[in-house]
């Protein structure tokens, strides 16, 4: 009797043991995304100035686009708290969202006679995306010494990632695309 409540005992462990392993598959990513959150820097100062601030919403992710009036590349994106440029002031009070992108364009918001490109002062709101899955706020954070700052409430910590199209034009765009969600 005991033989067979230990063989029994046995038998269902290893069949749980089996069970576990067949099922346990990687989870497959959201719409392919394979992105991840960690800090992104690439290219070099440009003094092409940045004209415009725009959103989308796409099935899988929202996205934000800077475009310049000429060719810009430079930019670091990594989440954590964002400050003004010039004057250091945190850019959360007027954030929205669980999380915050601090962007920072290696290119100026202002032409060659120092006249602003953008409607914005510090701490504005440079887009809409009222409606966004991802998404919650754009803030402008100011330029200084051809650098310009933005914060971008997203809804929690999501997988992002950043590239550089050129167009139309000699125009050229920085975009930024936050994932709706981690994995399927």
């Amino acid at each position: 009797m005991r033989l067979r409540r230990t063989l029994l005992a046995l038998v269902v462990v290893l069949g749980g043991l089996v069970a576990g392993t067949s099922g346990a598959t990687a989870a497959a990513p959201y719409c392919g995304i394979t992105w991840g959150s960690t800090a992104r820097t690439a290219g070099a100062l440009s003094t092409d100035p940045l004209g415009e601030v725009r959103t989308g919403r796409h099935d899988c992710y929202d996205r934000v686009v800077f475009e310049f009036a000429g060719p810009a590349n430079g930019y670091s994106v990594a989440y954590g708290e964002t400050y003004t440029e010039g004057q250091g002031l945190a850019l959360s009070p007027y954030t929205a969202g669980g999380a915050l992108l601090s962007v920072s364009l290696r290119a100026p918001a202002y032409d060659d006679e120092h006249v602003a490109t953008l409607p914005y002062r510090a701490g504005e709101h440079a887009a809409t995306v009222l409606g966004y899955r991802t998404l919650r706020d754009v803030v402008f954070g100011g330029s200084y010494e051809g650098y310009t700052t933005f914060a971008v409430g997203v809804r929690a910590r999501l997988p992002f990632r950043v590239f550089v199209l050129s167009g139309p034009g000699t125009h050229s765009r920085i975009v930024i695309d936050v994932a709706h969600r981690w994995q399927a």
